[in-house]
């Protein structure tokens, strides 16, 4: 499938997949928190998928590669908060593993990403394209 736009990329539509899940997930905290853990987590979860989208729309890959660093570093953010708050004890166990199932996948593919567009940007090797010859 070719990529035509950023909502194209599995990893931003796991990212929004993230950010719905913690949308829904802190209006459960406690009020004095709506302020701080939860508006911070929000922000977190929603600037994983933007700076994608972000990256995506820009210029060079360069910028690209930026923009995916700068999602990659919101994702430590908010597997920071998740623990946090389940630390806090404000959700279970069970909601834990699966929010870290998410970011450790997202993790994964933004890993990936940045691996493949780094890759296919680095100029051609002229050695590597040298015929095999067999000396005798």
């Amino acid at each position: 499938m070719e990529i035509q736009s950023f909502r194209d990329l599995k990893v931003w539509q796991a990212g929004m997949q993230l950010a719905t899940a913690i949308y829904t997930l802190t209006p459960g905290f406690p009020k004095f928190e709506a302020f701080g853990l939860s508006s911070q987590m929000q922000c977190a979860a929603v600037s994983i998928p933007s700076n994608i989208a972000e990256g995506h729309a820009r210029d060079s890959t360069k910028e690209f590669l930026r923009f995916i660093s700068i999602a990659m570093g919101s994702l430590a953010e908010i597997e920071t908060q998740i623990i946090l708050a389940h630390q806090l004890n404000y959700f279970a166990e069970s909601e834990l593993i699966k929010l870290l199932e998410k970011t450790g996948g997202i993790g994964r593919m933004l890993r990936g990403l940045q691996h493949s567009l780094k890759r296919n940007s680095l100029p051609p090797n002229p050695y590597s394209l040298a015929p095999c010859t067999k000396k005798s």
